[in-house]
Order: structure tokens, then sequence, then C-alpha cells
């Protein structure tokens, strides 16, 4: 049972996990509860809820798959039960989980008679499947069977482009959302103005992450969304709504106009913190493991700290210096002063 409380105003929200399950490695559920709300309130979250979590929250997916000595995807291949197209739709089935920071490949090099599983394909050491026993493909003779996979972290939706097949390449549809469905219901109680609302949210995802990891994910992602709003510029203030109302960015690592100004000002680069940058989940992750959360904690390492990062290499580091000088002009000293 898991319970957090945060206080607004003169109440004080509590969330709860009320019910947790895992139906099979690839369906997990979580039921969380959310009170006391004001009328309305309740609605207001749920539905902003269950949009971040179908629509903001990443996943990996195959998203390529390569043959040799193919020339159309209804091939089929003697020695092999299945046809080309049965196998692609096999790979799509399968869930995995990763820090993968854009694409990466992976393969499959396995010899007849025998089946081929999920157990079977050559992942980098970030990426990892959630359910070996996926079926892909009956060898039925003493033949090698080599598959190319393109893996690819994202959000939402990939759609393959007809026609788009070359070399024995071929594309695959996609879901890259995590989390499978979502459902928020509203109880009321009290009367008249002392009325108020619990929130309901069940959350089933594919086994890549539990609920309350999407729902924390989720949550943060909401916040990097309106956090733009939270920054006032004296220089806007009197601008008409005509010259001012295109001045707000989607994200504060996109706004250029102010880097001098968030650079001097403390106050705001400790606000900004570091989930909402470019930066690599693995390296994200190695950051808060030292605890450096915001961007005044990052400011506050030479480069030689963070080689001292326990896991990071040379490659991180040139991660985040590329990130800083893009986004906020900001340069970190190769050694402590």
């Amino acid at each position: 049972m898991v319970r957090e409380k945060v206080t607004v105003s003169t109440r004080t929200l509590q969330w709860k996990c009320v019910e947790s399950k895992i139906d099979s490695k690839r369906l997990y559920y979580g039921r969380f509860i959310l009170s006391p709300l004001m009328k309305g309130q309740a609605d207001t979250i749920g539905i902003a809820m269950r949009r971040a979590l179908l629509g903001e929250i990443e996943g990996t997916c195959i998203t390529r798959v390569k043959f040799q000595n193919v020339f159309h995807e209804y091939s089929t291949l003697t020695g092999i039960q299945e046809s080309i197209h049965e196998i692609i739709m096999n790979l799509k089935e399968i869930v995995l989980r990763s820090n993968l920071y854009g694409t990466c490949d992976a393969s499959i090099c396995v010899g007849g008679p025998g089946y081929v599983t999920a157990r079977d394909i050559i992942l980098p050491p970030y990426v990892e499947i959630v359910d070996n026993t996926q079926h892909i493909a009956r060898l039925t003779e003493p033949i090698n069977l080599h598959i190319g996979l393109e893996i690819e972290r994202n959000r939402g939706y990939f759609i393959k482009i007809p026609h788009n097949f070359q070399d024995g390449s071929y594309p695959i549809d996609a879901v890259f959302m995590p989390v499978r469905n979502v459902n928020h219901s509203i109880h009321s109680y009290g009367n008249g103005n002392e009325k108020q609302e619990i929130l309901f949210l069940e959350i089933w995802t594919n086994g890549s992450l539990t609920p309350k990891e999407a729902l924390h994910e989720a949550s943060r992602n909401l916040i990097d969304l309106f956090i733009p709003f939270l920054y006032k510029d004296k220089d806007e203030e009197n601008l008409p709504l005509e010259d001012n109302q295109h001045m707000v960015p989607l994200s504060p690592f996109t706004f250029h106009e102010k880097l001098d100004k968030v650079q001097k000002n403390k106050i705001a680069l400790k606000s900004i913190f570091i989930d909402q940058s470019e930066l690599s989940p693995r390296v994200y992750n190695c950051l808060i493991r030292s605890n450096i959360y915001t961007l005044l904690d990052l400011m506050n390492k030479s480069q030689e700290d963070l080689m001292q990062i326990e896991h990071f290499r040379l490659e991180d580091v040139k991660e985040i210096l590329a990130v800083l000088e893009k986004h906020f002009a900001i340069f970190l000293p190769k050694k402590k002063f």
C-alpha cells in the first residue's frame, strides 16, 4: 500500500495505491485514488492524466526487420513454417523495456530445426525483453536464419509507409504506448458547498513498466508542459497580446531568447529539472542517483566531477556538455577552481 500526502491550502491531498496485480508478464494492473478534491477537480485531473498516460509516456518497439534474400513481405522461405509476413507479425508482439535514446540494432542468428523465440534475439545491454517466450518462427529443416532488427524508443504510434521496402528491409507498425488502457471514475460525498470528490484511476500496462511508474512519469510530463507558464519577463508584460501571444515556448529548453537571464537567475535554474532536457534515460538515471536533480545542481559540477559518477563514460559527459551548450550556452569547467 502506497500513501503520499501534499498540502494544498487547508486541505491535505492524499493518494494511494488500493490494488495492484500482475495478470501476466505483459499485463500489469493498478488502481489508485486521490482525495479530497473540490467539486470539478477530479474530472479535470482524471482527463489530463488519462491523456498523459496514453500519449506522453515513451515505450520501446521493433520498428524495422531485415531479411536476407527476401523480395517481398509475403515471401516464404524453404525450411521455415511461417511466411515472412507471419514472422513480422510475431516480432511486432514482442514487448521491450529499455533506457535507449533514439534507435539501436539487434539481430537473430539461429540454426534449425527448432523453434525461434524472443529469447534468441541478441540485444544491446540497455534493452531487455519482457516476455522471452514470444514465438517468432519454427525451423523445420537444418537451415540458418538471420534477421536484422531496428529498435526504437518513442511515443505514440509509428505507421509503416507502404512500399517503403528496400534490400529486404521492412518497417513494422509500432505501438510505443506502454500503457494499454486507463479508466477514471469519481465518487462524490458531502452536502452543498462542502461537497468533495475522490478520483479513482485504473491503469493497465504491458509489463515494460508498472502502473505506479507510469503514473509518476505521466505526472512529470504534465508538470513539464506547464513550467513555461511560470516564467515571466518584465520586458513582455506591457506588450499587446498580438505581439506577445507566441512568446511562451513549448519547453524552457527551447527558449533561447532568455538564455542570458536564466544563467544569471539561480532561482530559475533551481526550478528547471534535468528530466526536462534531452538527456538520454541512462545519463538521467546516473545523475539522479548522484543527487543531481536541477540545472543548478549540474552547473555546480565540473567535467572532472561528472567523470567520478558511477557508471559514467566520457560519451555521457560529452552528451551533457552538448545539451548545456545547445540550449543554455553554458560551459562546464574541466576542473573546479
